[in-house]
């Protein structure tokens, strides 16, 4: 039997990015992934999956109850718009796995990566809290997500997902809103910046 699903649309500061808010949960609390290609998406995601098969999908965030979508330059999203919504209404109605399994996160993959980024420190419980409370919410409201990374010398690393990722004004929310939260209540920070893997 197929579950009445509800999808409204929200435009985010991203010009390139429509956020899909569902009536239902697509993943756990807290919870989010991001695909940038088909490839990524395959054996993981099948909404994700089924979504890059639009030409004009550039990349997909996925997490609680929406599904942000960046796309490409050459179509406007008035033309698309209902398509992608009406596609995605179906795809949750039809009861879909929207992910089968998470793939390995971009955090894990930075430390392991460049050890330079992130060592324990005893100030990472009270920055991730920080942003936990402050800056998470207002993030996924504009349909996206932020996950810390480390911290070493004076210097917060954070990882930009979703509308966040690539969006015009994400500087300025970093060096103005984030940055200056951080330092207020945490004056070892000297500067927040976002790791681009």
């Amino acid at each position: 039997m197929n579950v009445p699903v509800t999808v409204y649309t929200e435009m985010t500061p991203n010009p390139a990015t429509m956020k899909f808010v569902a009536n239902k949960y697509l993943l756990g609390s807290g919870d989010s992934v991001e695909f940038t290609q088909k490839s990524e998406a395959k054996g993981y995601s099948p909404l994700a999956e089924a979504l890059f098969n639009f030409p004009f999908v550039k990349s997909i965030f996925i997490t609680a109850n929406f599904v942000t979508i960046t796309k490409t330059d050459n179509v406007p999203w008035d033309f698309i718009t209902m398509e992608l919504r009406e596609f995605v209404r179906e795809f949750l109605g039809e009861g879909k796995e929207v992910l089968i399994q998470m793939p390995i996160p971009v955090e894990k993959k930075v430390s392991t990566e460049t050890k330079t980024v992130a060592e324990p420190s005893e100030l990472d419980e009270p920055i991730i809290a920080l942003l936990d409370q402050y800056v998470r919410p207002a993030v996924e409201n504009d349909g996206g997500a932020i996950d810390y990374v480390g911290f070493k010398e004076g210097t917060v690393t954070v990882v930009l997902k979703g509308a966040c990722s690539g969006c015009p004004s994400s500087t300025a929310t970093l060096k103005g809103g984030i940055e200056t939260l951080l330092k207020q209540h945490m004056p070892e920070i000297t500067q927040v910046v976002a790791f681009n893997g």
